[in-house]
Protein backbone atom coordinates (compact mmCIF):
# COMPACT_ATOMS: atom_id res chain seq x y z
CA UNK A 1 0.00 0.00 0.00
CA UNK A 2 3.05 2.37 0.65
CA UNK A 3 3.46 2.71 -2.98
CA UNK A 4 -0.11 4.51 -3.26
CA UNK A 5 0.62 7.02 -0.54
CA UNK A 6 2.05 9.60 -2.28
CA UNK A 7 -0.54 9.93 -4.94
CA UNK A 8 -3.10 10.56 -2.63
CA UNK A 9 -4.10 13.98 -0.95
CA UNK A 10 -6.03 14.79 2.38
CA UNK A 11 -8.74 15.42 1.03
CA UNK A 12 -9.22 12.04 -0.48
CA UNK A 13 -10.38 10.95 3.15
CA UNK A 14 -13.74 12.12 2.14
CA UNK A 15 -14.63 8.81 0.65
CA UNK A 16 -17.32 9.89 -1.94
CA UNK A 17 -16.15 8.64 -4.77
CA UNK A 18 -17.91 5.87 -7.04
CA UNK A 19 -17.25 2.56 -6.19
CA UNK A 20 -17.07 -0.30 -8.58
CA UNK A 21 -17.56 -4.09 -8.76
CA UNK A 22 -16.82 -6.05 -12.15
CA UNK A 23 -15.03 -4.76 -15.25
CA UNK A 24 -14.60 -6.34 -19.04
CA UNK A 25 -11.33 -8.67 -19.63
CA UNK A 26 -9.70 -8.00 -22.89
CA UNK A 27 -6.97 -9.81 -24.10
CA UNK A 28 -3.61 -8.59 -26.39
CA UNK A 29 -5.19 -10.38 -29.02
CA UNK A 30 -2.58 -10.76 -31.98
CA UNK A 31 -4.16 -9.44 -35.29
CA UNK A 32 -4.57 -12.54 -36.94
CA UNK A 33 -7.14 -13.66 -34.60
CA UNK A 34 -9.28 -11.09 -34.26
CA UNK A 35 -11.52 -11.93 -36.37
CA UNK A 36 -12.68 -14.97 -34.49
CA UNK A 37 -12.45 -13.29 -30.75
CA UNK A 38 -14.91 -10.38 -32.65
CA UNK A 39 -17.15 -13.68 -33.15
CA UNK A 40 -16.60 -15.34 -30.39
CA UNK A 41 -17.26 -12.76 -27.87
CA UNK A 42 -19.98 -10.67 -28.95
CA UNK A 43 -21.31 -10.25 -25.59
CA UNK A 44 -19.02 -7.84 -24.53
CA UNK A 45 -18.48 -4.33 -24.89
CA UNK A 46 -18.68 -2.82 -28.26
CA UNK A 47 -16.68 -0.48 -27.49
CA UNK A 48 -14.03 -2.82 -26.23
CA UNK A 49 -14.23 -5.18 -29.53
CA UNK A 50 -13.46 -2.02 -32.15
CA UNK A 51 -10.36 -1.65 -30.48
CA UNK A 52 -8.74 -5.44 -30.49
CA UNK A 53 -6.48 -4.87 -33.55
CA UNK A 54 -4.85 -1.93 -31.24
CA UNK A 55 -4.14 -4.07 -28.22
CA UNK A 56 -1.83 -6.48 -29.51
CA UNK A 57 0.57 -3.87 -28.98
CA UNK A 58 0.28 -4.69 -25.08
CA UNK A 59 1.97 -8.33 -25.91
CA UNK A 60 5.12 -6.90 -26.61
CA UNK A 61 5.07 -3.98 -23.95
CA UNK A 62 3.78 -6.99 -20.98
CA UNK A 63 5.83 -9.76 -22.14
CA UNK A 64 9.56 -7.55 -23.07
CA UNK A 65 11.59 -6.09 -19.70
CA UNK A 66 12.79 -2.07 -20.56
CA UNK A 67 16.56 -1.86 -21.10
CA UNK A 68 18.91 0.16 -22.04
CA UNK A 69 22.29 -0.72 -23.02
CA UNK A 70 21.82 -3.75 -21.79
CA UNK A 71 20.53 -3.01 -18.26
CA UNK A 72 17.61 -3.15 -16.68
CA UNK A 73 15.99 0.64 -16.84
CA UNK A 74 14.57 2.09 -13.52
CA UNK A 75 10.81 1.74 -13.51
CA UNK A 76 9.25 5.33 -14.08
CA UNK A 77 6.16 6.47 -11.42
CA UNK A 78 2.42 5.58 -13.34
CA UNK A 79 1.63 8.70 -15.42
CA UNK A 80 -1.64 9.35 -13.51
CA UNK A 81 -2.28 10.77 -10.36
CA UNK A 82 -5.63 10.59 -8.05
CA UNK A 83 -7.54 13.89 -7.51
CA UNK A 84 -11.56 14.79 -7.37
CA UNK A 85 -13.68 14.93 -10.09
CA UNK A 86 -16.53 17.36 -10.77
CA UNK A 87 -19.32 14.65 -10.16
CA UNK A 88 -18.10 11.63 -9.21
CA UNK A 89 -15.82 12.05 -6.23
CA UNK A 90 -12.37 10.61 -6.48
CA UNK A 91 -10.49 9.75 -9.97
CA UNK A 92 -7.64 8.82 -11.62
CA UNK A 93 -6.27 11.76 -13.95
CA UNK A 94 -3.27 11.15 -16.61
CA UNK A 95 -0.51 13.41 -16.14
CA UNK A 96 1.00 13.26 -19.28
CA UNK A 97 0.20 11.82 -22.83
CA UNK A 98 -0.68 8.29 -22.46
CA UNK A 99 -0.54 6.68 -26.18
CA UNK A 100 -3.41 3.36 -27.20
CA UNK A 101 -2.04 0.47 -25.79
CA UNK A 102 0.25 1.54 -23.50
CA UNK A 103 0.52 0.04 -19.96
CA UNK A 104 -1.10 2.61 -17.44
CA UNK A 105 0.57 0.64 -14.21
CA UNK A 106 -0.10 -2.12 -12.58
CA UNK A 107 -1.30 -3.29 -9.15
CA UNK A 108 -1.01 -6.28 -7.05
CA UNK A 109 -4.04 -7.19 -5.53
CA UNK A 110 -4.62 -6.93 -1.07
CA UNK A 111 -6.79 -9.54 -0.89
CA UNK A 112 -7.45 -12.44 -3.15
CA UNK A 113 -9.78 -15.32 -2.64
CA UNK A 114 -10.29 -18.08 -5.36
CA UNK A 115 -14.60 -19.10 -6.59
CA UNK A 116 -15.39 -21.99 -4.62
CA UNK A 117 -15.56 -24.01 -7.62
CA UNK A 118 -11.86 -23.41 -8.66
CA UNK A 119 -10.66 -23.96 -4.93
CA UNK A 120 -8.22 -27.06 -6.15
CA UNK A 121 -7.70 -25.69 -9.41
CA UNK A 122 -5.38 -22.40 -8.76
CA UNK A 123 -3.35 -21.11 -6.24
CA UNK A 124 -5.00 -20.23 -3.21
CA UNK A 125 -3.11 -16.86 -3.34
CA UNK A 126 -2.35 -15.66 -6.93
CA UNK A 127 -4.73 -17.49 -8.20
CA UNK A 128 -2.76 -18.59 -11.15
CA UNK A 129 -4.27 -21.49 -12.65
CA UNK A 130 -3.02 -25.12 -11.85
CA UNK A 131 -3.08 -28.11 -14.11
CA UNK A 132 -2.39 -31.52 -13.46
CA UNK A 133 0.80 -31.28 -15.80
CA UNK A 134 1.62 -28.24 -13.90
CA UNK A 135 3.80 -28.13 -11.00
CA UNK A 136 2.41 -27.23 -7.31
CA UNK A 137 3.16 -26.87 -3.99
CA UNK A 138 0.42 -28.40 -1.27
CA UNK A 139 -0.24 -27.27 1.97
CA UNK A 140 -2.74 -29.09 3.96
CA UNK A 141 -5.97 -28.44 1.98
CA UNK A 142 -4.57 -25.63 -0.05
CA UNK A 143 -2.30 -25.06 -3.37
CA UNK A 144 -0.11 -23.06 -4.29
CA UNK A 145 1.70 -22.18 -7.78
CA UNK A 146 4.77 -21.50 -5.99
CA UNK A 147 7.34 -21.40 -2.62
CA UNK A 148 6.42 -17.79 -2.72
CA UNK A 149 2.65 -17.70 -2.84
CA UNK A 150 3.00 -20.19 -0.35
CA UNK A 151 5.30 -18.23 1.69
CA UNK A 152 3.06 -14.92 1.49
CA UNK A 153 -0.25 -16.80 2.34
CA UNK A 154 1.44 -18.22 5.20
CA UNK A 155 0.22 -15.49 7.80
CA UNK A 156 -3.52 -15.72 6.68
CA UNK A 157 -3.36 -19.19 5.90
CA UNK A 158 -2.34 -20.58 9.13
CA UNK A 159 -5.20 -18.80 11.15
CA UNK A 160 -7.65 -20.05 8.21
CA UNK A 161 -6.76 -23.68 7.96
CA UNK A 162 -7.28 -24.07 12.14
CA UNK A 163 -11.34 -23.86 11.58
CA UNK A 164 -13.35 -25.80 9.90
CA UNK A 165 -14.82 -23.77 6.94
CA UNK A 166 -17.31 -26.29 4.88
CA UNK A 167 -20.99 -24.68 6.77
CA UNK A 168 -19.38 -21.63 6.16
CA UNK A 169 -18.12 -22.66 2.20
CA UNK A 170 -21.62 -24.24 2.35
CA UNK A 171 -23.83 -21.24 3.54
CA UNK A 172 -22.03 -19.01 0.28
CA UNK A 173 -22.12 -21.94 -2.26
CA UNK A 174 -26.07 -22.20 -1.52
CA UNK A 175 -26.83 -18.48 -1.78
CA UNK A 176 -24.81 -17.96 -4.60
CA UNK A 177 -22.49 -15.30 -2.33
CA UNK A 178 -18.95 -14.58 -3.05
CA UNK A 179 -18.02 -11.43 -0.77
CA UNK A 180 -17.88 -13.31 2.46
CA UNK A 181 -15.17 -15.45 0.96
CA UNK A 182 -13.28 -11.91 0.49
CA UNK A 183 -14.26 -10.84 4.43
CA UNK A 184 -13.01 -14.51 5.55
CA UNK A 185 -9.88 -14.17 4.70
CA UNK A 186 -9.64 -10.15 5.39
CA UNK A 187 -10.29 -11.26 9.09
CA UNK A 188 -7.93 -14.13 8.88
CA UNK A 189 -5.05 -11.61 7.85
CA UNK A 190 -6.21 -9.66 10.78
CA UNK A 191 -6.08 -12.24 13.33
CA UNK A 192 -2.69 -13.15 12.13
CA UNK A 193 -1.12 -9.19 12.30
CA UNK A 194 -0.88 -9.50 8.94
CA UNK A 195 -2.97 -6.42 8.58
CA UNK A 196 -4.94 -4.20 10.55
CA UNK A 197 -8.97 -4.13 10.42
CA UNK A 198 -9.11 -0.22 9.01
CA UNK A 199 -7.12 -1.48 5.79
CA UNK A 200 -9.52 -1.11 3.18
CA UNK A 201 -11.24 2.17 5.18
CA UNK A 202 -10.14 4.62 2.50
CA UNK A 203 -12.28 2.31 -0.22
CA UNK A 204 -15.49 4.18 -0.78
CA UNK A 205 -18.59 2.87 1.56
CA UNK A 206 -21.75 1.56 0.08
CA UNK A 207 -25.05 2.14 1.50
CA UNK A 208 -26.69 -0.58 2.91
CA UNK A 209 -30.69 -0.69 3.56
CA UNK A 210 -31.80 -2.03 6.89
CA UNK A 211 -33.26 -5.53 4.75
CA UNK A 212 -29.61 -6.21 3.31
CA UNK A 213 -28.09 -5.69 7.13
CA UNK A 214 -30.16 -8.12 8.44
CA UNK A 215 -29.47 -10.54 5.63
CA UNK A 216 -25.49 -10.41 5.97
CA UNK A 217 -26.12 -11.60 9.87
CA UNK A 218 -26.06 -15.06 8.84
CA UNK A 219 -22.79 -15.08 7.04
CA UNK A 220 -21.65 -12.80 10.60
CA UNK A 221 -22.50 -15.62 12.95
CA UNK A 222 -21.03 -18.23 11.07
CA UNK A 223 -18.16 -16.56 10.25
CA UNK A 224 -17.46 -15.75 14.11
CA UNK A 225 -18.60 -19.31 15.45
CA UNK A 226 -16.34 -20.99 13.02
CA UNK A 227 -13.03 -18.85 14.53
CA UNK A 228 -14.49 -19.42 18.31
CA UNK A 229 -14.56 -23.09 17.29
CA UNK A 230 -11.06 -22.87 16.28
CA UNK A 231 -9.92 -21.42 19.40
CA UNK A 232 -9.29 -17.85 18.16
CA UNK A 233 -10.22 -16.00 21.62
CA UNK A 234 -12.24 -12.81 22.25
CA UNK A 235 -9.17 -10.88 22.28
CA UNK A 236 -7.76 -11.35 18.79
CA UNK A 237 -11.20 -11.25 17.35
CA UNK A 238 -12.20 -7.85 19.24
CA UNK A 239 -12.53 -6.51 16.00
CA UNK A 240 -14.73 -8.84 14.55
CA UNK A 241 -18.08 -7.19 15.59
CA UNK A 242 -21.38 -6.80 13.28
CA UNK A 243 -20.64 -3.20 12.52
CA UNK A 244 -16.96 -4.18 11.26
CA UNK A 245 -18.13 -7.41 9.28
CA UNK A 246 -21.24 -5.25 7.39
CA UNK A 247 -19.08 -1.94 6.72
CA UNK A 248 -16.60 -4.59 5.41
CA UNK A 249 -18.70 -6.31 3.36
CA UNK A 250 -20.60 -3.23 2.07
CA UNK A 251 -16.73 -1.93 0.34
CA UNK A 252 -15.97 -5.32 -0.77
CA UNK A 253 -19.82 -5.38 -2.51
CA UNK A 254 -18.92 -2.02 -5.19
CA UNK A 255 -14.91 -2.46 -4.87
CA UNK A 256 -14.15 -6.18 -5.72
CA UNK A 257 -12.84 -7.38 -8.97
CA UNK A 258 -13.82 -10.80 -10.70
CA UNK A 259 -10.15 -11.83 -11.99
CA UNK A 260 -10.66 -13.41 -15.48
CA UNK A 261 -7.21 -14.93 -16.71
CA UNK A 262 -6.47 -14.08 -20.32
CA UNK A 263 -3.85 -16.82 -19.70
CA UNK A 264 0.07 -16.84 -20.76
CA UNK A 265 0.05 -19.30 -23.90
CA UNK A 266 -1.04 -18.68 -27.18
CA UNK A 267 -2.20 -22.22 -28.06
CA UNK A 268 -4.90 -21.05 -24.79
CA UNK A 269 -6.44 -18.49 -26.67
CA UNK A 270 -9.06 -20.45 -29.02
CA UNK A 271 -10.06 -23.01 -25.86
CA UNK A 272 -10.65 -20.23 -23.47
CA UNK A 273 -12.36 -18.00 -25.94
CA UNK A 274 -14.80 -20.99 -26.63
CA UNK A 275 -15.26 -22.17 -23.16
CA UNK A 276 -15.43 -18.16 -22.24
CA UNK A 277 -19.20 -18.37 -24.01
CA UNK A 278 -20.81 -20.69 -22.29
CA UNK A 279 -19.47 -21.37 -18.35
CA UNK A 280 -17.95 -19.06 -15.66
CA UNK A 281 -14.17 -18.17 -16.46
CA UNK A 282 -13.84 -16.44 -13.21
CA UNK A 283 -10.95 -17.95 -10.87
CA UNK A 284 -11.79 -15.34 -8.06
CA UNK A 285 -12.13 -11.98 -6.47
CA UNK A 286 -9.93 -9.57 -5.08
CA UNK A 287 -9.85 -6.00 -3.86
CA UNK A 288 -7.29 -3.49 -5.07
CA UNK A 289 -6.66 -0.21 -3.97
CA UNK A 290 -5.52 2.20 -6.80
CA UNK A 291 -7.51 0.19 -9.20
CA UNK A 292 -10.50 0.95 -7.23
CA UNK A 293 -9.89 4.81 -7.64
CA UNK A 294 -11.24 4.21 -11.41
CA UNK A 295 -14.36 5.99 -12.34
CA UNK A 296 -16.90 4.59 -14.43
CA UNK A 297 -17.51 5.39 -18.32
CA UNK A 298 -19.58 3.24 -20.75
CA UNK A 299 -17.08 4.18 -23.62
CA UNK A 300 -14.00 3.86 -21.56
CA UNK A 301 -10.70 5.46 -22.40
CA UNK A 302 -9.07 2.54 -20.18
CA UNK A 303 -9.62 -1.23 -19.23
CA UNK A 304 -7.98 -3.74 -16.04
CA UNK A 305 -6.87 -7.14 -17.18
CA UNK A 306 -4.75 -10.26 -15.37
CA UNK A 307 -2.86 -12.11 -17.87
CA UNK A 308 -2.12 -15.21 -15.71
CA UNK A 309 -2.88 -14.59 -11.75
CA UNK A 310 -4.35 -11.67 -9.60
CA UNK A 311 -1.76 -8.96 -10.32
CA UNK A 312 -3.69 -6.05 -12.51
CA UNK A 313 -2.55 -4.39 -15.22
CA UNK A 314 -4.17 -1.23 -16.16
CA UNK A 315 -4.47 -0.44 -20.17
CA UNK A 316 -4.86 2.59 -22.65
CA UNK A 317 -7.77 1.64 -25.09
CA UNK A 318 -6.83 4.82 -26.94
CA UNK A 319 -4.74 7.93 -26.64
CA UNK A 320 -5.64 9.63 -23.54
CA UNK A 321 -4.31 13.49 -23.26
CA UNK A 322 -2.40 15.00 -20.20
CA UNK A 323 -5.23 15.79 -17.37
CA UNK A 324 -7.70 13.70 -19.05
CA UNK A 325 -10.04 11.16 -16.36
CA UNK A 326 -9.01 7.27 -17.16
CA UNK A 327 -11.81 5.57 -16.62
CA UNK A 328 -13.04 1.88 -17.45
CA UNK A 329 -16.05 0.03 -17.96
CA UNK A 330 -17.74 -1.75 -15.04
CA UNK A 331 -20.39 -3.68 -16.56
CA UNK A 332 -21.17 -5.28 -20.01
CA UNK A 333 -21.34 -2.32 -22.35
CA UNK A 334 -22.81 -3.87 -25.24
CA UNK A 335 -25.86 -3.23 -23.29
CA UNK A 336 -28.87 -1.10 -24.12
CA UNK A 337 -29.02 1.88 -22.32
CA UNK A 338 -32.03 1.09 -19.90
CA UNK A 339 -30.18 -2.31 -18.98
CA UNK A 340 -27.07 -0.29 -18.35
CA UNK A 341 -28.62 2.19 -16.11
CA UNK A 342 -30.28 -0.38 -14.01
CA UNK A 343 -27.55 -2.66 -13.44
CA UNK A 344 -25.34 0.32 -12.44
CA UNK A 345 -28.51 1.91 -10.32
CA UNK A 346 -29.22 -1.43 -8.50
CA UNK A 347 -25.58 -2.78 -8.33
CA UNK A 348 -23.56 0.31 -7.97
CA UNK A 349 -25.72 2.85 -6.41
CA UNK A 350 -25.24 5.68 -9.26
CA UNK A 351 -26.94 6.67 -12.47
CA UNK A 352 -24.65 7.20 -14.74
CA UNK A 353 -23.92 10.51 -16.91
CA UNK A 354 -21.37 9.21 -19.22
CA UNK A 355 -21.50 11.08 -23.19
CA UNK A 356 -23.24 7.81 -24.29
CA UNK A 357 -26.03 7.47 -22.03
CA UNK A 358 -26.66 11.22 -22.50
CA UNK A 359 -26.84 10.98 -26.07
CA UNK A 360 -29.36 7.92 -25.47
CA UNK A 361 -26.91 5.16 -27.02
Amino acid sequence: MNEYVQLLTPRLAQYDFIGHNFVILFIPFLPQVCYFWKMCLRRYSRCLISRLESLHLEKRQLCSAATHNGKPSQPSPPPIQVALTESAGRGVFATRRIGAGDLIHTAKPIITHPTLSTLNSVCYFCLRKITSSSQHFQHHNARFCSEVCKDNAKAFYDVERRADWSVFNDYCRSQGLKYPLLVKRLACMIISGAESADCIDILQPASLSPELILAMEEGFVMLRSAFKKAGIDDEQMKFLNKQWYTNVLAQIRINAFRIELAGGLYEDLLSSAAASIESEIAVGNAIYMLPSFYNHDCDPNAHIMWIDNADARLMALRDVEEGEELRICYIDASMARDARQAILTQGFGFQCNCLRCSSGD
